[in-house]
């Protein structure tokens, strides 16, 4: 592939996916120069940023594609979506080199969108982590502050879209995976309702149900159009939630009548929560209210120990389960020179947890889903903060530490996904939107949950709050 640039990197970068898909169908630029514009970026950004773990230069963009993203540069997460023939590396050495020989039903679908998927995007030891930084490609850095974690697990897509290098990635979700690095490189994440996005063939109901696929986006409307070019049930999907009558993008033409928004900034156990979070939650339902909006505060109840009991069995039996599958696959020991210390420690203790243990979590996740579904029959909306503080310092969150055991590091972690694990848990749909900063100039973002299969109006709304605080031209330094 070779072609030079037709437009500067920032004016690339200006253009949301949907813009530049116009811009082809139009003829005023060849994919094969967008996709030169996107290598570009990733040479010249990468090196301090660590977000795209491999490249790949010799595809022929110009190759014939259909679809509403034709030509259109992109990133696969290196993370449940892969493929045929390319590496597959989950960001742990156990699996390091592995191929496997089959698309899963996502990446055929983004194909299909016409995207050209140009590398892979950064992620932690098997998704375990609410930061990119893995011992086998090491720490991704937050473009807007190099010392801070852009977030994780899809920190590389979320650092690759937010300084510009593609539009659009691919990310997935079993804590917050789309939602935080959304959060923390202020970016557009949608978590989909259960079921809507395919995870097969490798998976029919991936992590219990609780992970998620979709993207990271800087537009409400390129979240919409992906949304409408990926979502419906593929074979073997183990549920199958009702499509939306019209399109997501129809959605975004609607604006939603006036709607009843519960919000809160409490959490649910005792952790801090900074005082720009709740400030910046109160003025999103101030804004909401100036809209026309009826704003409560309201939260759900949940009861918090038994929660974090079973969200923790049901992640470390699938850690162990997961590293048991790879380590077959490659011949490798499981052990300390295959997985970081904290991801050692959960697959210890998911070897432990028994079939009866994971058959009792689920009246606890009856339990935290039925509260939620109590609270927004109250409700249209929930608000809540996406994070309780700003991206943290790297080191803070990685799975990599030597000082935490299982028990320790998922406390860690889940103070940091406090407000975005219960919705893996519930299946609702969620989405961060970046309305608004710390002091320091940190993108920080707003929760909103809907009813199961509630994605139009999440949507709907988001373009409202997108025109009425605008942040697609924000950008760090670069």
């Amino acid at each position: 592939m070779s072609a030079d640039p037709v437009m500067s990197h920032a004016e690339y970068a200006a253009h949301d996916a949907t813009a530049l898909a116009t811009l082809v169908r139009a003829g005023e630029v060849r994919p094969a120069e967008l996709a030169a514009q996107a290598l570009a970026a990733i040479e010249r950004l990468n090196p301090q940023l660590n977000a795209v773990i491999e490249s790949y230069p010799t595809r022929d963009y110009d190759a014939p594609a259909d679809g509403p993203f034709a030509g259109v540069p992109f990133l696969i997460k290196d993370l449940v979506c892969h493929e045929a023939g390319q590496r597959y590396e989950l960001g742990s050495r156990l699996a390091r080199g592995m191929t496997v020989p089959h698309d899963t039903d996502l990446a055929a679908r983004f194909r299909a969108a016409g995207l050209a998927t140009v590398g892979r995007s950064a992620t932690p030891e098997l998704g375990y982590c609410a930061t990119t930084e893995s011992l086998l490609h090491g720490p991704t850095v937050n473009p807007y502050a190099p010392g801070r974690s852009p977030g994780g697990s899809s920190g590389g897509s979320g650092a690759a879209v937010a300084a510009g290098i593609v539009p659009m990635a691919h990310a997935n979700d079993g804590g917050g995976s789309i939602r935080i690095p959304a959060a923390c490189n202020g970016l557009v994440g949608l978590k989909p309702t259960r079921g809507l996005i395919p995870a097969g063939p490798d998976f029919a109901n991936p992590l219990n149900g609780f992970a998620i696929e979709f993207a990271v986006t800087r537009s409400v409307r390129d979240c919409a159009g992906l949304l409408d070019a990926v979502a419906g049930p593929a074979p073997g999907s183990y549920t199958r939630p009702p499509m939306p009558t019209g399109t997501y993008a129809d959605a975004l033409a609607r604006p939603p009548e006036r709607l009843r928004i519960g919000w809160t900034t409490s959490p649910w156990a005792d952790i801090p929560v900074a005082p720009a979070v709740r400030e910046g939650i109160e003025a999103t339902a101030a804004t909401l209210a100036e809209l026309g909006h009826e704003v409560v505060e309201l939260r759900p109840e949940l009861d918090w120990v038994p929660y974090c009991r079973a969200t923790l069995d049901v992640w470390s039996s699938f850690v162990a389960a997961v590293a048991d599958q790879l380590a077959a696959a490659t011949g490798r020991a499981v052990g300390p020179d295959t997985l970081e210390p904290c991801i050692l420690a959960t697959y210890e203790y998911g070897r432990r947890v028994t079939g009866a243990d994971l058959v009792a979590a689920d009246p606890v996740v009856a339990d935290v889903t039925r509260r939620v579904d109590g609270c927004l029959a109250e409700c249209d909306l929930l608000l809540t903060p996406t994070l309780p503080h700003a991206a943290p310092a790297h080191g803070v969150l990685a799975s990599s530490r030597d000082d935490l055991d299982h028990q320790g590091y998922f406390e860690v972690t889940f103070e940091f996904a406090h407000f975005t694990g219960v919705f893996n848990m519930t299946g609702h749909p969620a989405l961060s939107l970046p309305l608004f900063t710390d002091t320091d100039g940190m993108p920080l973002g707003a929760q909103f949950v809907a009813p199961h299969g509630g994605e139009a109006t999440l949507l709907g709304l988001a373009a409202v709050l997108e025109q009425a605080r605008p942040w697609a031209q924000r950008y760090p330094d670069a």
